[in-house]
Order: structure tokens, then sequence, then C-alpha cells
């Protein structure tokens, strides 16, 4: 009863958290320089069409009665009209969501396999040749900017030695799968479509290691500060004396009460993915989410802009509620508040 009072607590707080989101996005969104109505008509448009357009698209009533209007909309489920692809925004979302997590849970399955590993070797191997090895990979991994990255591999694994796929997220031969999910790979395993599931697996590979390169160096970063720091408590110790093995000791005892800090980052490192993929999807032309974001922002699509920030929004808090409750399972000594 606890836990179930402590999640409908935390969703209660979400809602004065989203509407704060949406008064902050709707009102700079609104007040950059440009006309929308002008945008879909061209700039040689008729002064008469082009006043009709802007009443009709709402454009001439106040901003705090845009708002009003969008917001009781949205309470019903209503995100609006894009402007731009002139479809309901909750399809374009359900269309371009779906690429955007299955990116961002690839590239997270990547970080979890190298940094929490990388990141036990370097704190089990202090001021050692492994260690400083960890360590520098790590800084280059922070340091470098994604999109560099993701040129520099298409031009070597793609352009160079031809050996994975530069663009999309399948081969042009190759037809999608039966939509389950949205996401090429999942549904592909469940259909048994195994032509598809290997096409959108070696589509994923190149943006996936970019998206991972940042957060690689940045989850191996924070395991090693937090092993390093258990790795010096009296239980550890004593841990050794009866006898445990380095690989008992290391992995039944201090990485399980290390884990909290790693697990608060890669909930973090989740939600900023799924909102910060922009440079990422732009350099592979990957249709998900963070392009839409760019096209509509290009495009002065309001609706659009609301549409993923909300999105964003409720996704990011909901990892974060996630995560908190993963916090009771590593330690239950915590408690709901």
């Amino acid at each position: 009863m606890d836990a179930l009072r402590y999640i409908a607590k935390r969703l209660v707080l979400m809602i004065p958290i989203l509407i704060g989101i949406s008064m902050l996005t709707f009102f700079i969104s609104h007040t950059i320089p440009g006309d929308p109505a002008r945008l879909i008509l061209g700039p040689k448009a008729d002064a008469e069409v082009l006043e009709e357009l802007r009443e009709k698209m709402g454009l001439n009533d106040p901003i705090y009665v845009q708002y009003g209007r969008y917001m009781a909309g949205l309470v019903q489920g209503d995100f609006g009209d894009s402007t731009y692809s002139q479809k309901p925004v909750s399809e374009d979302l359900k269309r371009y969501f779906p690429a955007t997590l299955e990116l961002t849970m690839f590239s997270m399955v990547i970080t979890v396999l190298i940094g929490i590993p990388f990141g036990i070797i370097s704190a089990n191997k202090k001021d050692k040749i492994a260690d400083q090895l960890t360590r520098f990979m790590a800084l280059i991994g922070v340091a470098m900017p994604a999109f560099w990255l993701g040129i520099i591999l298409l031009l070597f694994f793609y352009l160079q030695i031809g050996v994975l796929p530069g663009s999309g997220r399948l081969d042009t031969w190759v037809s999608p799968p039966t939509h389950i999910t949205g996401m090429y790979t999942i549904d592909a395993l469940l259909t048994g479509n195994w032509e598809v599931f290997r096409s959108a697996l070696m589509h994923l590979i190149l943006p996936g290691v970019t998206q991972a390169a940042v957060t690689i160096g940045m989850i191996t970063r924070m395991t090693r500060s937090s092993m390093l720091e258990v790795l010096r408590s009296d239980y550890i110790r004593t841990a050794y004396a009866k006898g445990g093995s380095q690989n008992r000791v290391l992995y039944g005892h201090a990485l399980q009460n290390g884990m909290m800090p790693i697990l608060t980052l890669l909930g973090m490192t989740f939600g900023h993915a799924l909102g910060g993929s922009v440079l990422v999807e732009s350099v592979f032309s990957w249709p998900g989410l963070g392009k839409y974001a760019v096209n509509a922002i290009t495009y002065l699509d309001f609706p659009a802009v609301m549409g993923v920030t909300i999105l964003i929004a409720v996704l990011f808090i909901m990892v974060n509620l996630i995560i908190d409750i993963f916090y009771q399972v590593i330690d239950p000594r915590l408690k709901y508040d």
C-alpha cells in the first residue's frame, strides 16, 4: 500500500509540473519571430487569404486565449493538428516516437554492457594501466561531439569499407514488418521475420554507437567513483577477510551497494536521450522524434512542438518514477515517502 500511495502521489505531482512546462513552452514558442500562416502559403500569398488563414488558425487571438484553447483540447487527448504534416499531432507522435525509443534502448544496452564493466575494472585496478586506459576512453567519449563521431563512422564504415548501412531504418528493398510496437527489431522478432530483423539491427549499429559514446563515458566515470567509495568500506574488507572471491565481493557486494548513483544517471541519460537525439537522427537520417521536432521548429509548427515537449516531459517524469521504485528493490531499507 505504501508503494501504491507513493506512486499515486508522484502521478498527482505530475500535473502542476506538466502545466508549468506547457505554459513555458507555449509562450516561448509563440514569441519566436515568424508567421506560421505565411510559411504555409508562401511569401507571395495574397494578404486577404493570409489573414483568413491566420483567423482560422486562431493566431489573431491573444496568446492566453490560444493557450487556454490548446489546454482544453489537451485535456481531451487532442494535441491539435500539425501545420507541417497536415495530420493530427498524436498520429505523428505514434509514427515517429517508436523509432526514437528503439534507438535509445539500443544505445542504452550498449552503454550498460560497456560502461558498467569498464567502471568496475577501473575501480578495481585503481591507478594501474587498465584504470588509466578506461579513464582516458571515458574522457574521450564525454568530450567527443556526437555529430562529429557520427560523420566519422559514416565515412569509414559506410563509404570507405561498406560493411554497415548509412541511413534510415531498413534497406530500401526490405518492407517494414507487421506493425505491433513500431520498433522494427521487436516487431520482426515477434513475427519471425529474420530478414527484416537483420536489416533493422544493422541500421541501428552506427547511430546506436554514436549516441552511446557519450553515455558510456559518463557511466564509466560514475561507476568508477561509486565503486571506489564502496570498496573502501569496512564490510568489503571483512568480505575479503572471510575468503570471499574477488568476483563475489565486486559483483555481489560492492556493485549492488554502489548501484544507486549509477541507476540515477542511467535514468537521467535515458530521459535525455529520448528528447536529445536530434543530432544523431539528423546525421543518420533517422526518422525519429528528434528530426520531427527540428522540422516542427523550422516551420513554426506550434502544435507539433507542444506535442513533442509534453510527450518528452511525461516520459522523463515516468522514467524517474521507475528509477525511484527500483531504489526500493536494490535497498529494502529505504522507505516510501
